[in-house]
């Protein structure tokens, strides 16, 4: 499994082709060599090779592989000379002739000469003795040293289960080769590390996988996953050879993944990877309550919809969909679309269910409300129709369910993740007020020294919601703070990030000021952050980070859709409508790039639109949920991506 290892620096450096990797060779290190002594050995310099294995600077392995760079000194293949017996020539033995001086004439050793002339094991040589001397031919044999074979796609395989079968990452992957496009078609010939006679790696649906992140060592993987040292070798025995690489797939165990901890970095273009034009079928359930409109006059119309919460939530989602439709259409998909008026009512969603035909329906969206949902969804098992939550979170999973918006508990955890990595973090604060008391505890028992500062009290006993300066000031500390904020309240947002913006100080030397500097996060973004009175500059200063299940697009991005949706209803599109665009043209492209829904999650891990990401996984006994969240923070007043 060591020849992984060189294949996974040799395309992480360059992207090869297989006549390019022929520049390489390899050498298995042997119990006291050095860098300088096989440096030696090929004729090339000690920083080539640790160019091209960089990990060989911290430590040399016994058995592990490196690649070694062709000697710019000798530019001609490895030969290997074998000889294959090729006659004899007859000779008689004259005085003083020796074995040995028989050897060294023609070029044979002295047991070659016995083996041929076998009275000579239990006799000495005799002048005299006629002897045949075996003559042998020289055959020069190139050696050819293939790092790379190809490999033929299998059916529904994609780029992950394909890298993590040969030891690499999907990046690598995508290196060796660059033309294999986004999604994968079963029979296509891709570029794939040579690990001979080595078994390929094969993926269990029973464990679930995680990748390696920068600067993660097997402490940090202890803490996030649960998981010894001894454990994952066990289960990845390729770490006992060559330790820790980042960016390599770990088998783990599949209840660590429960919670969403894995993102695996494969995201696809669906769009271009349409192979089936047949026409695909789906509903949409929305609560419109046509029925509580009043369409004597648009004035009255306009009222219907401002008062109507359900309604007003409704056309927007819709007004997307209809957007996502239009884009399909354009891609040559065909598409009939059923709408319904759930009316937010049980009653009207089980008649619909009853009146129509669903068997044929190859998705439902919607309804919005968990028990509406859910009626449906427990309706159409029977059918094994998939059915997508647009908004729920916590649904009950029935193995036709697609949770579409991540859990809450997944964002949290991406917060604390996040913070947990940070190694230069080294005060850690959470303020909260007495209503979150409980998630400031649960963050206290994931980082054991974090001070904990709560809102203060009026004489009753009830909540202020505001701290003094003091009270954060005392806990602020020389270098990075990370400060959690849990609330609902935006006085007590707007109370705590303008003293925390004023503490923030630079290093002044004459002044003998140490620098501290400031990172506010929270587990739970809501709309106290971004009430009018929360100073957004505030939140800059503070670079505030959160996790979020949708990012805000960037108007500078001169996005398509959003161009298209301002021209045609001269607005700019909120939330609701990117969610319905997203969510449709998702659910879509993935019927018409697998065979259903349920194949395109192996086959589409991981889908990406204006605001929203999918990466659905499958609970071991039930449906499906989104495990792909974003991690934002501000920056100059804009929310951006934080790439990790």
């Amino acid at each position: 499994m060591n020849k992984i290892f060189f294949v996974l620096c040799l395309v992480l450096l360059f992207s090869f082709s297989t006549a390019q990797a022929q520049n390489y060779s390899t050498h298995k290190v042997k119990q006291g060599e050095t860098i300088e002594s096989i440096a030696k050995k090929y004729l090339v310099k000690p920083s080539d090779i640790y160019t091209l294995n960089p990990d060989a600077k911290k430590e040399l392995r016994v058995n592990s592989v490196l690649i070694i760079p062709k000697s710019e000194a000798s530019n001609t293949p490895q030969i290997t000379k074998t000889r294959e017996l090729d006659g004899f020539k007859k000779h008689r033995t004259k005085k003083r002739e020796t074995l040995f001086s028989l050897s060294q004439r023609y070029g044979v050793t002295i047991d070659e000469i016995k083996k041929h002339n076998k009275f000579l094991y239990a006799e000495p040589l005799r002048k005299g003795d006629k002897l045949q001397i075996p003559i042998f031919k020289v055959i020069e044999v190139e050696e050819v040293n293939e790092l790379i074979k190809t490999y033929t796609v299998l059916p529904k395989e994609g780029k992950w289960r394909i890298a993590y079968k040969f030891g690499i990452t999907v990046k690598e992957l995508e290196e060796l080769n660059p033309e294999m496009g986004a999604v994968l078609k079963e029979g296509q010939i891709l570029n794939v590390p040579n690990i001979g006679n080595e078994e390929e790696k094969q993926v269990d649906e029973q464990y679930s996988y995680y990748k390696v992140l920068p600067k993660e060592g097997f402490y940090r993987l202890k803490l996030k996953l649960g998981l010894e040292q001894k454990e994952l070798e066990a289960l990845n025995p390729i770490l006992k050879e060559g330790g820790l690489k980042v960016g390599m797939i770990l088998k783990i165990p599949y209840s660590n993944l429960a919670n969403g901890i894995l993102e695996l970095d494969n995201k696809v273009n669906l769009a271009d990877s349409i192979t089936d034009f047949n026409t695909k079928r789906i509903a949409i359930m929305l609560p419109f309550r046509l029925n509580r409109v009043d369409f004597d006059s648009e004035s009255d119309t306009k009222k219907s919809i401002q008062k109507d919460p359900y309604l007003d939530a409704s056309l927007d989602f819709h007004s997307g969909v209809l957007m996502a439709i239009d884009s399909l259409k354009k891609l040559g998909v065909s598409l009939k679309v059923d709408v319904y008026d759930t009316k937010y009512e049980l009653s009207e969603v089980k008649r619909i269910i009853n009146n129509n035909d669903f068997e044929n329906i190859d998705a439902v969206i919607g309804p919005l409300t968990p028990s509406n949902f859910e009626e449906v969804a427990s309706e159409l098992r029977k059918y094994n129709t998939p059915v997508i939550s647009p908004i729920g979170t916590n649904l009950k999973l029935y193995d036709n369910v697609f949770q579409s918006r991540p859990s809450d508990d997944l964002l949290k955890k991406k917060i604390i993740n996040f913070v947990r990595a940070d190694t230069l973090a080294g005060n850690i604060i959470v303020i909260s007020d007495t209503k979150n008391k409980a998630i400031s505890d649960d963050i206290k028992r994931e980082f054991s020294r974090a001070k904990q500062i709560l809102s203060r009290k009026d004489k009753k006993g009830e909540d202020k919601y505001f701290v003094s300066k003091g009270d954060i000031q005392y806990a602020l500390k020389p270098g990075k703070n990370i400060v959690f904020l849990e609330t609902r309240d935006a006085g007590f947002v707007s109370n705590v990030t303008s003293i925390l913006a004023a503490l923030i100080q630079e290093e002044n030397i004459h002044e003998r000021k140490k620098a501290i500097e400031v990172v506010l996060v929270t587990t739970n973004i809501n709309s106290a952050f971004e009430d009018d009175e929360v100073n957004n500059t505030h939140l800059s200063e503070l670079q505030f980070h959160f996790a979020t299940m949708s990012r805000s697009y960037n108007e500078n991005d001169n996005n398509a859709f959003v161009k298209r949706y301002n021209r045609i209803y001269n607005v700019t599109p909120n939330n609701r409508v990117v969610k319905g665009f997203d969510l449709t043209m998702d659910v879509v492209l993935r019927l018409v790039s697998s065979e259903n829904l349920y194949m395109s999650v192996n086959k589409a891990p991981l889908t990406e639109y204006v605001e929203n990401k999918f990466a659905y996984k499958k609970k071991l006994f039930g449906g499906y949920y989104n495990n792909a969240v974003y991690l934002v923070k501000y920056d100059d007043l804009t929310i951006v991506e934080v790439k990790q």
